[in-house]
């Protein structure tokens, strides 16, 4: 039997959901992510798009215009960016643990009538303030992908 856990990301809070599947991860557990454009970034949503976008801007002297950081804008290259920054960096465990992960955005069939789990500890009522979800975040990014608003 496969050690395999299939998360709901719907209103899961990002940074404390990828610490927990990171470690996780790290256990040697496969980490299935559905609903990857549901999760919810904490803060006011016009300064967490500015965070995000500030990145955009960032640039090399070398050739301004050619290179650069690669940002994600996919919820799920955001979501896959936020789990991979908790693991350990250039060491064939984090190479391995990043591999045993995937992240969908929306259900994908294969997954749609297995149990999945969910996190009580990064559930959205913990916050008192705002947020903003994954998905509209990769919409000011650039993302031109339809929002799933099921």
């Amino acid at each position: 039997m496969s050690r395999t856990l299939i998360i709901d990301a719907s209103n899961l809070i990002l940074g404390r959901m990828a610490s927990i599947v990171a470690k996780k991860l790290l256990e040697g557990y496969k980490v299935v992510i559905v609903n990857a454009e549901k999760a919810v970034v904490s803060g006011k949503p016009k300064m967490v798009i500015a965070s995000y976008q500030l990145m955009l801007r960032v640039k090399t002297l070398r050739n301004p215009y050619k290179w650069g950081v690669r940002r994600p804008r996919t919820p799920d290259r955001i979501v896959r960016s936020a789990i991979r920054g908790m693991l350990p960096k250039n060491t064939p465990k984090g190479t391995r643990a990043l591999r045993n992960l995937k992240v969908f955005i929306g259900v994908p069939e294969e997954y749609a009538n297995k149990e999945k789990i969910t996190i009580p500890e990064a559930d959205v009522s913990r916050l008192k303030g705002k947020y903003i979800t994954v998905g509209e975040i990769a919409k000011h990014m650039g993302w031109k992908g339809a929002y799933l608003n099921e």
